[in-house]
């Protein structure tokens, strides 16, 4: 059946090239995910808030890099994609930053975020969301970007305002957690016009 309005963006347009290398700041890269990434990230899952706000537990090296397995194929897929957040001067992991139910064809995606510790209250979780906004905007031509996080994470509101998504709305007991249902803010941002 022919479409009336075509895909905003172009089916092909992430797997024809390489997942980008980005620069958050000066002191922040963005990678994609490698297997030698496994042992950190298993040790960032062992973080309490880390695993309340994102609902898993990597109990082993093993579980770690079947987590990271599929980025690859999400990629190719063009259905997510995912970075490691890394310190540029020493490659230490600091978090990670993806970009979830990517449509090309609707020209939307969520970004979902966690930061260890460490690296929190240091803009490290805001510089990362304003450049994967950036880059899926004016490189690969998304509209629309979301950023859902429960109403208790008040962490990751003020991340979505710092980076300019604006609170639109709360989803009432909109996904379970450990401990019972949460209600669920979206914030959302526009690509501006081109």
């Amino acid at each position: 059946m022919p479409r009336l309005v075509p895909a905003v963006v172009p089916n092909g347009q992430m797997r024809m090239s390489a997942q980008p290398v980005l620069h958050a700041a000066a002191d922040v890269t963005l990678r994609p995910w490698e297997a030698a990434d496994a042992d950190d990230l298993m040790a960032a899952f062992s973080e309490p808030s880390i695993q309340l706000w994102h609902r898993r537990e990597l109990a082993t090296a093993e579980e770690a890099r079947e987590w990271i397995k599929p980025w690859r194929a999400r990629w190719e897929a063009e259905t997510d994609a995912g970075w490691a957040i890394t310190s540029s001067a020493s490659g230490d992991l600091l978090g990670q930053i993806s970009l979830r139910d990517v449509s090309l064809e609707f020209g939307t995606a969520q970004i979902s975020y966690w930061v260890l510790a460490p690296a929190r209250r240091r803009g490290v979780a805001s510089d990362s969301v304003l450049e994967v906004t950036r880059w899926a905007f004016e490189e690969l031509g998304l509209h629309r970007l979301v950023i859902h996080h429960s109403t208790s994470n008040e962490p990751s509101c003020m991340v979505a305002e710092r980076a300019g998504f604006v609170l639109e709305g709360t989803a009432t007991s909109a996904l379970l957690h450990l401990d019972g249902w949460h209600d669920m803010h979206t914030h959302g941002r526009v690509a501006p016009p081109r």
